[in-house]
């Protein structure tokens, strides 16, 4: 039985946060301690791409976290967690972790997620850069191991975030580079 179809039988066929039914597809949890179903949560299209793109929430979807944040399984659970931390301004969200249960291996999860998510890669200014960002070197830039020179003024469009929170990768000139962020400004 594929992953798909264990969740399928799991969630009864909806959308194991909101209990949509529309559009269904599986989210694997950041993080997980495994590569089974147990570490996948099967969530509906508007959850999906809330979770891949958490600056452009809507707050009053996630109010179904009340009732989900309850499920027995420790995916869901862990994913409940994550979202009610980010929403933790709200009254009702910071009430509902107040009353969230995990055992305690479930929570490290959820919070060593919590952790690493945290990190923020900083341009010039202090501004937070996200993924797909464009932005603007601020000074010639030596390219490690080549006689290339990324000019100031250089636009880097769509960078992508790496595991370096110091570094931003994009393509200068149809090459794929990484970029030191502090040499960058958000446009």
């Amino acid at each position: 039985m594929s992953i798909e179809q264990t969740l399928q039988a799991r969630s009864g066929g909806q959308c194991e946060l909101c209990t949509s039914q529309d559009n269904l597809s599986v989210y694997d949890v950041p993080y997980s301690p495994d590569t089974t179903a147990n570490s996948c949560v099967l969530v509906c299209g508007t959850c999906h791409d809330q979770l891949q793109h958490p600056d452009n929430i809507d707050v009053n979807h996630w109010r179904c976290l009340s009732e989900s944040m309850w499920s027995q399984e420790p995916a869901v659970q862990v994913v409940a967690y994550r979202q009610l931390s980010r929403l933790s301004s709200e009254s009702w969200a910071q009430d509902n972790l107040d009353m969230m249960y995990m055992e305690d291996d479930v929570r490290k999860w959820a919070e060593t997620g919590q952790d690493i998510e945290e990190v923020k890669v900083l341009d010039a200014n202090g501004v937070a850069l996200q993924k797909g960002d464009d932005v603007t070197v601020i000074k010639d830039l030596p390219v490690k191991g080549s006689s290339q020179v990324i000019k100031q003024g250089t636009v880097i469009r769509g960078i992508n975030l790496t595991d370096d929170p110091t570094h931003v990768q994009g393509k200068v000139n149809g090459q794929t580079l990484f970029v030191i962020a502090e040499f960058c400004r958000r446009k």
